[in-house]
């Protein structure tokens, strides 16, 4: 849970500070563009935009480059969703996103993984009976997040598990999201009304 340190900043679970509010408002009012950019199905309830989605709306050519790009890692990628996710999830938690957090805990439901692996992704690895892919890919988004290179070993244990065209995918993965992450975090972006905060 957020804890408030002033007006303008509050603390994530780990104690990073984050802007408690939107330094740029995501647009709500689209222009024929944006909603050709958009699309469907990228609204809330509300029918308005996704925030992350309409806070990069104030740049309408890097949205619809961003949708074309990102899009293809959730809707025409290689690799299996629940390993694209846990990937996600942990690269969300180490740059202490809630938003990203938040998202891809629903998304990481939707395509497998259960309330308790998406706890513990917050957690030591040792603390659960991953299998040895799914220790792989925690560590591989452990160790783009601190260093920004993956480690001998571990590559060698991603290779035990996935071809040349998935290794590439599973590192460019881990890097759009730590990517955009540090947008969500930067850009102070709010939850979606629906959108599950840190678990408890």
């Amino acid at each position: 849970m957020k804890q408030t340190v002033g007006m303008t900043e509050s603390l994530s679970p780990l104690g990073k500070l984050r802007p408690a509010a939107p330094r740029i408002a995501p647009l709500v009012d689209l222009t024929e563009e944006l909603h050709v950019i958009m699309g469907g199905g990228i609204n809330s309830p509300a029918g308005t935009p996704l925030n992350i989605f309409g806070t990069i709306a104030h740049h309408p050519k890097l949205l619809k480059r961003f949708m074309n790009f990102a899009g293809l890692f959730l809707n025409k990628g290689l690799l299996p969703a629940r390993e694209r996710e846990i990937v996600i999830l942990r690269v969300g938690w180490n740059c202490q996103s809630v938003y990203e957090f938040g998202q891809h805990t629903v998304i990481g439901q939707r395509v497998g993984l259960t309330m308790v692996e998406i706890v513990e992704l917050t957690k030591q690895s040792t603390e659960h009976q991953w299998s040895a892919r799914d220790r792989a890919l925690i560590a591989m988004s452990d160790e783009l997040c601190a260093d920004n290179c993956v480690s001998t070993t571990t590559w060698e244990e991603l290779q035990a598990f996935w071809n040349e065209a998935e290794l590439v995918e599973l590192v460019m993965v881990a890097g759009t999201y730590r990517l955009v992450s540090g947008f969500l975090n930067t850009m102070g972006v709010e939850l979606d009304a629906d959108t599950p905060g840190w678990p408890e």
